[in-house]
């Protein structure tokens, strides 16, 4: 089973983006997380399409936007055009989540839905034909160097019941580090966003990205 390490932007120094992209593909992670707040469904602010498109010449990465923010559909053009290859909106904020997961097809991207912590499983139950992952939040979106939530590892492994017979991954969002990936690479979880986990050493993030999978293969044994 393939372990996936896809690092979020946020900890990065974002006057020297560029760089911090470039960094990330050395090190030798899968794609990279945008994690795209709106001050509304969130209390903070990050980027808009034009900071990532500006990046997306300088890397071979796929790119996926999570899009942390209350209304999916206005922008969701913008997020594509920008290079994302897959969009994560979330279960919450989108009024019509089938039809929303269906624009993002239909344009041509990857869709997924992430579910904050509150948010059962059910809440994706019926829309999983439309997805290629679904995003477990393993802390409550909207700011960086959270703790992992230990009680989401139940939830994961309920997820992974409902995605089992269709073949969607299980991405993990929230307090990823060497401390707490091996409960939900045990739970079920094969795709994991770290930011706080990488950035802590940018002179090792390589060896950081191969310790998480090493932890993460183990813990499925």
């Amino acid at each position: 089973m393939t372990t996936r390490i896809v690092p979020s932007v946020l900890p990065a120094d974002f006057s020297r983006l560029g760089e911090e992209v470039r960094l990330l593909e050395k090190a030798g992670v899968d794609r990279i997380q945008w994690d795209v707040m709106d001050g509304r469904f969130v209390p903070n602010l990050t980027m808009g399409p034009d900071v990532i498109a500006s990046v997306r010449p300088l890397v071979t990465l796929p790119f996926e936007a999570h899009l942390m923010v209350a209304d999916p559909d206005r922008l969701l053009p913008r997020w594509l055009d920008a290079g994302c290859g897959m969009v994560i909106v979330h279960a919450e904020a989108a009024g019509h989540l089938h039809r929303t997961l269906g624009d993002i097809r239909e344009r041509g991207g990857s869709a997924g839905v992430a579910l904050n912590p509150a948010t059962p499983p059910s809440a994706v139950e019926h829309v999983l034909d439309l997805v290629d992952l679904v995003l477990v939040m393993t802390v409550n979106p909207g700011f960086g160097g959270q703790r992992y939530l230990p009680s989401m590892a139940a939830k994961i492994r309920r997820v992974r019941e409902l995605v089992d017979a269709t073949g969607r991954d299980i991405e993990v969002d929230g307090g990823i580090s060497p401390d707490t990936i091996g409960s939900a690479s045990a739970a079920g979880a094969r795709t994991f966003c770290a930011g706080s986990a990488l950035f802590a050493d940018r002179d090792a993030i390589g060896e950081r990205v191969a310790e998480l999978r090493r932890l993460a293969a183990e813990a499925r044994r």
